[in-house]
């Protein structure tokens, strides 16, 4: 392959191209359900793992993600076949594959052990092992994921990087609807009490299904795009230089930025905020408005057919007339007010205000995050992108683990303190509301040109290190 100049400039980024990176949040999004939700339903139910068990030996995927800042260091300093994402990008998705494959197998191990055997040594071996498999399958991901974030920095600019963004996290949401069905399909194998036998031989060909069309989805939405269209080395200052910015070197330029800790301590609340509802939003359905679990379960449908639509809307429409910073910030409030209609929904009990709030809730909840993330991408540097994506990735990564054990907990003492389920609930909810205000009054202090300048002047320090 042949080097481009580092003077000439690359073409812009057709929309068809962004459709096709897309295709790589496509399945990841497929991942996700079949991962986290199909895997997490057979050990509970039908091996009859106990519940705390299970989700404590999955959430290890997400305590792995400080990885994330050192992938996306390593991506920045070390280019493979002279391409600093997308062999990170490739590898890391023959990894993950693999190890998620590997997970289902020691799943039905864990089951015959504990059937045969109960809670004896090989089974605690068994169970500790998947416990490393999930920790090693959120690497896998985070090796995958982060360069592939830093790659659209890379390929955009800041005039097309919120219809990018609209797009890509669009795709996301089509695979975990994607997912969401086939998981479906599954589920409804499962109601009908299969056997263990042949539900093992039905998951294990679902799962190398599947698990191939992510591989292929992964090569074939990121396949010359790199090469093409990247502008790493366009905006690079010191481009013979940054393979000296170790790992230590680009925390420390991190570490300089004071809008990075705003931006960080502003990802962290928002993230938290959006998801806080994840873990009641279906006890809530059956609790206050008496629906089935059929019912609640196609809740969800509201909520992703609203998030498509206000991830679409955003990225062509309201950012490129509001700008990054307003449109999240609108967001934001956008989705306290529709904190507040959930629990005006439940006092009244009208189930048809539920539904149209949560279609609601969606779109507020895809303009912030568009916004968010296209502000998110800004906030790099070209020399260290990767690195600020691995710290935005990490400040998201710890926003969500820490929503779900929130949301449940808020949940529990509300019931001792009321013991009336609507006002349980209000509680959960009022604190994103107060989270939501918390994080536009930091979001009014994020300034880019501020973010350039002290991240530049801290490059050029560190990198005056080796002059010394």
């Amino acid at each position: 392959m042949v080097a481009r100049s580092v003077t000439t400039a690359p073409p812009p980024l057709p929309l068809w191209v962004m459709f096709r990176l897309g295709l790589f949040q496509l399945g990841l999004g497929m991942m996700s359900i079949l991962v986290l939700g199909v895997l997490n339903r057979i050990m509970i139910k039908e091996l009859a793992v106990p519940a705390t068990l299970v989700t404590l030996t999955i959430a290890m995927h997400q305590f792995v993600s400080p990885v994330r800042v050192w992938f996306g260091q390593l991506s920045d300093a070390h280019p493979i076949g002279g391409q600093h994402r997308t062999g990170y990008i490739w590898g890391g998705a023959v990894a993950f594959t693999l190890v998620a494959y590997t997970i289902v197998q020691v799943i039905w191990q864990v089951g015959e052990s504990l059937s045969r055997s109960g809670w004896n040594g090989v089974t605690q071996a068994w169970i500790a092992l998947l416990g490393v498999l999930f920790a090693a399958y959120g690497i896998c991901v985070s090796s995958s994921s982060t360069p592939f974030a830093a790659l659209l920095v890379d390929v955009s600019e800041e005039d097309n990087r919120g219809k990018l963004v609209g797009i890509v996290w669009s795709m996301l949401t089509v695979g975990i609807v994607v997912g969401a069905i086939l998981s479906g399909v599954l589920l409804q194998q499962l109601e009908i009490d299969t056997p263990i036998a042949l539900l093992r031989s039905s998951v294990n060909q679902l799962f190398l299904t599947v698990l191939g069309v992510v591989l292929l989805l992964a090569i074939a939405g990121t396949w010359g795009v790199e090469a093409k269209y990247s502008r790493y080395a366009v905006r690079t200052t010191h481009p013979q230089r940054t393979e000296h910015i170790t790992l230590g070197r680009a925390l420390k330029i991190l570490t300089a930025n004071s809008q990075t800790w705003l931006f960080f301590i502003f990802l962290v609340l928002m993230t938290l905020s959006l998801f806080i509802q994840e873990p009641v939003l279906e006890p809530f359905g059956g609790e206050v408005f008496g629906m089935t679990i059929a019912e609640t379960t196609r809740l969800n449908a509201y909520w992703g057919v609203g998030t498509l639509v206000g991830l679409s809307l955003t990225g062509f429409l309201i950012v490129p007339r509001l700008g990054k910073i307003a449109t999240t910030k609108y967001g934001c409030l956008g989705v306290a007010v529709m904190f507040l209609l959930l629990i005006v929904a439940g006092v009244t009990q009208q189930a048809w205000l539920f539904k149209l709030e949560l279609f609601l809730f969606g779109i507020t909840a895809g303009i912030t995050t568009t916004g968010a993330l296209s502000l998110m991408l800004d906030l790099t540097v070209a020399e260290t992108a990767g690195t600020f994506i691995g710290a935005w990735g990490l400040a998201q990564a710890i926003a969500r683990g820490s929503a779900t054990v929130l949301g449940g907990a808020a949940l529990d003492i509300g019931r001792q303190l009321f013991g009336v389920p609507i006002l349980a609930y209000s509680l959960v909810f009022c604190l994103p509301m107060v989270g939501m205000v918390l994080a536009i009054c930091l979001l009014q202090r994020v300034d880019v040109s501020q973010f350039q300048q002290q991240s530049q002047r801290a490059i050029a320090s560190v990198l005056a290190e080796d002059l010394d």
